[in-house]
């Protein structure tokens, strides 16, 4: 694998070279992706840096180099007048894949996946890969990541927001079946929009405009599942006071989407593989088979196969469901989306409670209502929940932020950042087994060396690494190598660092004033905990 990684990474250095940009078509080189900016017409916006990949070394600065949508539009540099006129500039890493980024020759603030640049800081091919988020002046996130340097030319979205990689082929693929009768089986893991996905391939084909019906299998009881989908004649059962029609006699003409097909229960399976096979059901309590003319989408992020092997799912249904196999990109494979997900979502939240005004860009000296800060570390998260959990996140921002020039989320977003921060190990699909967490915990703890006692770590080490982490406890208790109560138990006992509890209302209220409301900038200015200073704000009436 990792010689392959190498024969491609010559590849496209030498098509760099050689070949110009049309030579890069269908490759993916290093560019650079608008998460947030102050103009949020401007998020998405991107720029690929092909000349990284020969070695030449990429200025990013106020006016350098110029961002685009994919569609119409002139492209233009990040214009913001915080940033420094004098460049970050960012060049090839000692490691093939790498990223050097050089801060020693501008005043732009910058950081990178959390931590501050002081000089020069090298990201792996890995941090690269998934992704890397800078923060430039605490007002503008960017994505390092990999790009398509020339992107598909601009067609429908099938009502999907994105515009990465991932996205592209999948919009791809929906074109690709969607005027075939096949049935269509879409796997991925959940959350990820796979009846988004249903509802694209019903209105791309040939049978748009006639029934759509979607039914989750996981919600249908299982002495009831044969009637909900096959109908039932009157006197079939108990309280079948009247003929009932099923969901393929309603969605004659039309697609019938079956949610998480996994958990369609045993006994109703060779009903299902005859639905499919001869275009024919048999309602329960009937002496006749009728026909219908049905096109089945099919969903799960279940591993159908293990469950072939565990003989709770047919082998023959399975292979008749999946006519075609798409699969669903998971938001962590196309972060490079997250900020137009985020904006997307941001506004459909705002437009319900008469809010969208507060996505307008602000005054020259003014701050933005969604800060940089705050989408940097939204944006480093992994979200297992994917796109139905940002979208969550989006909504609670807006209530909680519908009042106030400001939206800084709350404990309750802290909470979530902390349970599952990003670049720990994730389970596909469904919750992973407790051997597969014991494995996944000791990853983790080899990646970053064997746990040290608490007390071998030193005041001034100590001290260093909550600066350095910007007083967030979990990735200081990574960094030191030792467990987050060890952590606290440590910075309670010692006699250099203060504790949010011994602020006093003077000295919050000086601060709040003086950082402008600035949670962020509240915790670096005071070097206290964020959740210790929310709490401490809250005694003082102040959030």
């Amino acid at each position: 694998m990792e010689s392959e990684n190498a024969r491609r990474r010559l590849e496209l250095e030498t098509r760099a070279e050689s070949g110009g940009r049309e030579s890069l078509r269908g490759f993916l080189v290093p560019g650079l992706t608008i998460l947030f900016h102050p103009e949020a017409e401007r998020i998405g916006e991107r720029v690929a840096l092909p000349g990284l990949l020969s070695g030449r070394e990429e200025p990013l600065s106020r006016k350098e180099p110029a961002f685009a949508h994919s569609g119409p539009g002139l492209p233009r540099p990040l214009g913001d007048l915080y940033l420094s006129r004098n460049p970050v500039l960012l060049g090839r890493g000692s490691e093939p894949g790498g990223v050097r980024v050089d801060c020693s020759g501008t005043r732009t603030s910058v950081q990178a996946n959390g931590v501050p640049v002081d000089g020069v800081r090298e990201l792996t091919a890995a941090e690269v890969e998934r992704g890397a988020v800078l923060l430039l002046a605490q007002r503008i996130v960017l994505l390092l990541s990999p790009l398509d340097p020339l992107p598909a030319p601009a067609v429908s979205d099938l009502g999907l927001v994105g515009e990465s990689a991932p996205m592209v082929r999948l919009r791809q693929e929906i074109r690709r079946v969607a005027d075939l009768e096949v049935p269509v089986l879409l796997r991925g893991e959940t959350g990820t929009g796979k009846e988004l996905v249903a509802r694209a391939l019903h209105e791309a084909g040939p049978r748009r405009g006639r029934p759509y019906l979607a039914v989750n299998m996981a919600a249908v009881p299982a002495t009831l599942a044969a009637a909900e989908l096959f109908g039932a004649s009157r006197g079939a059962f108990t309280g079948a006071d009247q003929k009932r029609l099923g969901f393929f006699a309603r969605a004659h003409g039309g697609i019938l989407f079956l949610d998480e097909i996994g958990e369609t229960p045993a006994e109703v399976q060779p009903l299902l593989l005859r639905a499919l096979e001869s275009g024919e059901i048999q309602p329960v309590g009937g002496s006749e088979p009728q026909r219908v003319d049905v096109r089945l989408i099919a969903a799960t992020d279940a591993d159908l196969e293990s469950a072939v092997a565990a003989g709770r799912f047919r082998a023959p249904l399975l292979h008749r469901l999946a006519g075609y196999d798409i699969r669903i990109p998971p938001l962590r494979e196309r972060r490079d989306d997250f900020g137009r997900l985020l904006l997307h979502f941001l506004r459909q939240e705002l437009a319900g409670v008469g809010g969208l005004g507060k996505l307008a860009a602000p005054p020259p000296d003014g701050r933005p209502w969604l800060s940089a800060p705050l989408v940097a570390r939204l944006a480093q998260h992994d979200w297992p929940g994917n796109v139905r959990q940002l979208r969550n996140v989006a909504r609670r921002l807006v209530v909680a932020g519908r009042d106030d020039a400001e939206v800084t989320g709350g404990p309750w977003l802290d909470r979530l950042l902390e349970e599952a921060p990003a670049g720990t190990e994730r389970a596909a699909g469904k919750t992973a087994g407790k051997a597969d967490a014991r494995r996944s915990t000791s990853s983790r703890r080899s990646a970053r060396g064997t746990y040290r006692r608490p007390e071998d770590v030193g005041e001034e080490e100590l001290l260093a690494a909550l600066r350095a982490n910007r007083w967030r406890l979990q990735p200081t208790a990574a960094q030191l190598g030792i467990a987050r109560t060890s952590l606290y138990d440590r910075i309670e006992k010692s006699p250099s660092i203060r504790k949010a509890a011994d602020l006093s209302r003077q000295e919050v209220e000086q601060c709040f004033e003086r950082c402008r409301g600035d949670l962020d900038a509240m915790v670096e200015a005071l070097e206290v905990s964020k959740r210790g200073l929310q709490r401490r704000m809250t005694q003082f009436g102040l959030r």
